[in-house]
């Protein structure tokens, strides 16, 4: 549906693995940030997301780690990594 694809990973010292897809869906979802561009956004798959080019990359994993941290980190600081899926 959008433009871009973002790769969205939970970092943690076991290594890296795809933000569950009922976690994605839970932020995007919500209208908790007043960001518009964030109504951009659209799960597609565990740890993935399309977002239009309105879309900030680093706005979007700070307010997704806070989001995540207080929704499922019990009282764990959840740290991502989002990576532009490039066309091929």
């Amino acid at each position: 549906m959008f433009a871009r694809k973002i790769r969205v990973e939970i970092v943690s010292p076991e290594g890296r693995r795809g933000c569950p897809l009922g976690w994605l869906d839970s932020f995007c979802m919500r209208s908790f940030t007043g960001r518009g561009a964030f109504d951009e956004t659209l799960p597609v798959a565990e740890g993935l997301l399309e977002v239009s080019f309105q879309v900030d990359s680093d706005a979007l994993r700070a307010d997704m780690e806070d989001w995540l941290t207080r929704k499922f980190g019990r009282g764990k600081l959840i740290k991502l990594m989002l990576t532009e899926v490039k066309p091929r």
